[in-house]
């Protein structure tokens, strides 16, 4: 009798130590959201533009493609012999200076896509604030190029801060799994069912390849692992979400991915 109760005993502790070992090892997410900026009506271009440099290098994410100039335009040096992205920007498109130019690139990225590059790029204003896009438009103007931006581009409801009673980050905070895949503009790259584009790898099935933890690290640490023959976009996946979801976001994503096997 005694023999059975530690043997059930010893199988209690060792499960429990086993899964605390799991716990530990799995990334701790932050549960917030990209901070909204505290610019007020006074903000001087020059502001703007430090500010933005801080969102586009972190954030942002916008680094991860915009870095090299092979999967997407580099806006920080030359381009092509065009200069940076301040020099180029307001001859890109017909009718639009670089403000307006900017401004579509970060909010309707799919109305002008730079011939020779991919469609990848995803709505801005999923994820970050009015006051962060037009931070980071500031920023990239000031990028051979004069800054025009000023605070009266910045909707008077979200200087200072976001709107009272606002839902904050992608999708509003929801943890809709479906709203979460579309609000971090993951169907960019990623079909998911009848939706989504074939940059990155197929989603639909992803559960059947990949476990919750497999799923967990290929948000977190997307550069971890490559799938076969999606090499050339290695890199493409943005390494932000650890901040932008909160951990009940990303584990109602994580459970609904690994459910479709």
């Amino acid at each position: 009798m005694w023999g059975t109760n530690l043997r059930i005993l010893g199988v209690v502790l060792g499960t429990l130590a086993l899964y605390t070992l799991i716990a530990n090892k799995i990334p701790q997410v932050q549960s917030e959201v990209p901070r909204a900026l505290t610019l007020g009506a006074d903000v001087t271009p020059e502001q703007l533009a430090q500010a933005g440099e801080q969102v586009f290098t972190g954030i942002g994410g916008c680094t991860t493609c915009h870095g090299l100039g092979t999967r997407a335009p580099n806006l920080l040096t030359d381009e092509k012999g065009q200069g940076p992205i301040g020099a180029r920007c307001g001859k890109r498109e017909a009718g639009k200076d670089c403000k307006a130019y900017l401004h579509e690139a970060l909010t309707q990225p799919g109305a002008f896509v730079v011939t020779g590059y991919e469609p990848i790029m995803p709505d801005m204003t999923r994820t970050l604030s009015p006051q962060q896009i037009w931070a980071v438009i500031a920023y990239l103007e000031s990028q051979g190029g004069t800054i025009t931006v000023s605070a009266s581009d910045i909707p008077a409801s979200s200087q200072g801060g976001p709107t009272p009673g606002a839902s904050p980050g992608i999708a509003g905070g929801s943890t809709d799994p479906m709203a979460i895949i579309r609000g971090a503009g993951c169907i960019g790259c990623h079909k998911v069912g009848t939706e989504g584009g074939a940059v990155g790898p197929d989603l639909t099935h992803v559960g059947g390849r990949l476990n919750a933890a497999g799923i967990r690290e290929a948000i977190l640490l997307p550069n971890a692992k490559v799938t076969k023959g999606f090499e050339r976009f290695a890199g493409v996946m943005p390494k932000v979400f650890g901040d932008q979801l909160t951990g009940n976001q990303l584990e109602a994503l994580v459970n609904f991915l690994a459910g479709h096997k």
